[in-house]
This record gives C-alpha cells, sequence and structure tokens, in this order.
C-alpha cells in the first residue's frame, strides 16, 4: 500500500534507526535507503531493518529520490512518502494519512503538521517564494520587513485548520504514485533544496497540495545552510537554477498559485 524512501549522506545511524522505527511495517511495503554517501554502516543498518540499501554517487536528493520512487512505479503500492532521516513519529500516524488520502482522491500531496523537538510548529508550507523572499529571510534580521516574512511564511494563518498551498518542504512529502506518475519525478538538474519547491508546484497545478494537521511528526531539523558556507553557496546555486526555469521577477504563474493560497486566510488578514 506503501513504499517510503529516505536518502542518507553520513547520516548518523542512531537518527536512521530512530526514522525507520517510526514507519508501521504492517502497511510499508517497501523501505528504500539512497545512501549518498555509501558507508558500509548505513549497509548494515539497513541489513538490520530489513531494508533495501541503495549505494549511490551523491547524485543530489532529488535524484536519490527518484531511484526508490521508480521502483515504487514498479509495485502496487498507491502512495509512496519521501521522507528524511531527522524526522520521527508514532507509526500509527500513516494509517491517519492513508485513511485520509483515500478519502480525498483529489489530494495528490500531503503533509502534516511538522514541528520541532520542543512542539513549536515548523512553517513547512509556504508561497512559492520570490527572489526577494528568500533573500529577505537570509540575510535580513528578523525585526525586517517582518510582515512579508509572515506572509512568506503562512504565519497569520489557522494551523489547526487543514489548507491546501503550492509549496512544501521536502521533510515528509506524502504522495499519491498516480499523481507522481501524472506530474513526473524530481527535477534533477537540482543537487538540493529547490527540488521541493519545483515538484509542490508543478503538483499544484494539477492535484491538491495539502497540509493537513490531523497527524504530527518531529523534525529535528539542522537548516545546513544557516551554519555552512560552502552549503550555501549550493543553495544560492539551485536556487538560481529554479528561477531560471520558472522566472525571476515575471512569474504570473507563480502569483495565480499564491493568491489561490492566501485567498484561503482572508480573514486572517494575510494579503
Amino acid at each position: 500500500m506503501l513504499t517510503v524512501s529516505i536518502v542518507t549522506y553520513h547520516t548518523c545511524p542512531e537518527e536512521l534507526s530512530r526514522c525507520i522505527q517510526s514507519l508501521d511495517r504492517n502497511i510499508v511495503r517497501h523501505i528504500y535507503v539512497i545512501d549518498n554517501s555509501a558507508q558500509k554502516y548505513i549497509a548494515e543498518l539497513c541489513h538490520k531493518f530489513n531494508v533495501e540499501y541503495i549505494a549511490n554517487n551523491n547524485t543530489g536528493y532529488g535524484a536519490a529520490h527518484n531511484i526508490a520512487i521508480k521502483k515504487a512505479f514498479a509495485t502496487k503500492a498507491r502512495y509512496h512518502l519521501v521522507l528524511n532521516s531527522d524526522v520521527e513519529f508514532d507509526s500509527c500516524i500513516l494509517k491517519k494519512i492513508m485513511a485520509y488520502m483515500d478519502n480525498n482522491p483529489n489530494v495528490g500531496q500531503l503533509q502534516p503538521k511538522i514541528v520541532c523537538p520542543d512542539n513549536s510548529l515548523q512553517y513547512t508550507c509556504r508561497l512559492l517564494p520570490t527572489p526577494f523572499d528568500l533573500a529577505l529571510r537570509r540575510f535580513t534580521p528578523n525585526f525586517f520587513l517582518r510582515k512579508r516574512k509572515k506572509r512568506y511564511i503562512l504565519a497569520q494563518a489557522d494551523w489547526n485548520k487543514a489548507f491546501d498551498v503550492a509549496y512544501q518542504q521536502g521533510s515528509f512529502l506524502f504522495f499519491r504514485i498516480d499523481a507522481l506518475k501524472n506530474v513526473g519525478l524530481f527535477d534533477e538538474r537540482y543537487f538540493m533544496y529547490p527540488e521541493d519547491i519545483d515538484i509542490s508546484r508543478r503538483m499544484a497545478l494539477a492535484w491538491k497540495v495539502r497540509y493537513w494537521p490531523g497527524a504530527t511528526v518531529v523534525h529535528n531539523h539542522r537548516a545546513a545552510s544557516y551554519h555552512s558556507v560552502r552549503m550555501l553557496l549550493v543553495h544560492l546555486k539551485n536556487m538560481s537554477l529554479y528561477f531560471n526555469k520558472w522566472g525571476w521577477l515575471h512569474d504570473n504563474e507563480r502569483k495565480r498559485l499564491n493568491n489561490m493560497v492566501t485567498n484561503q486566510f482572508k480573514n486572517a488578514n494575510i494579503k
């Protein structure tokens, strides 16, 4: 019924173990761990948990998940979960999500409520970014143009209610396999970072991309590009590729999709 892919890169074995143990093996047909660092200890851990280990030559985050998604297409599974190794949750939530997806056949991609270990909300569903939005968040103090920043992360929305978006961050993306077959896999031109924006956007053009707070997961988010100059440069390079593809200043589709999202929150004064 469900397949799962996890991409690793010199990942802590304890972290990966906790993530795998969150998965309900009664409903998960197959777990794929694609190891971009090709480490023996990851292979041994996968063998211990009866998980398929795939050594990969670090082709990037989305490209690695594509390896598993292509395998999932060959199964009879209805759903596929793209999962970060630093995510943990109660095993019962997968049944809840599957039941919701079964009852909402127009939803192609779903993300539950994602919280930090201290239970504070992570704003993982956002507007499609402009270059200005990303520059504001990355390079200006929190107080600067605070209203614009809050609008981008939908901070004034009611996160206790379901709503539709066009961008979900990639730590936990629950896909309908028929929808993935329809819109296509992750765009492999991105090494990492904007692949989740890109696939969410393409999904939103044909299916519902839904935030659903009926289930909650914990994400131990590291935000590598905020702590490493090298990863910041990787981020900037790949976001440039994204804007080259979709448009920098003039992107009418971005405007239309963002208006679709914000129109749901008019009572919350997100304008």
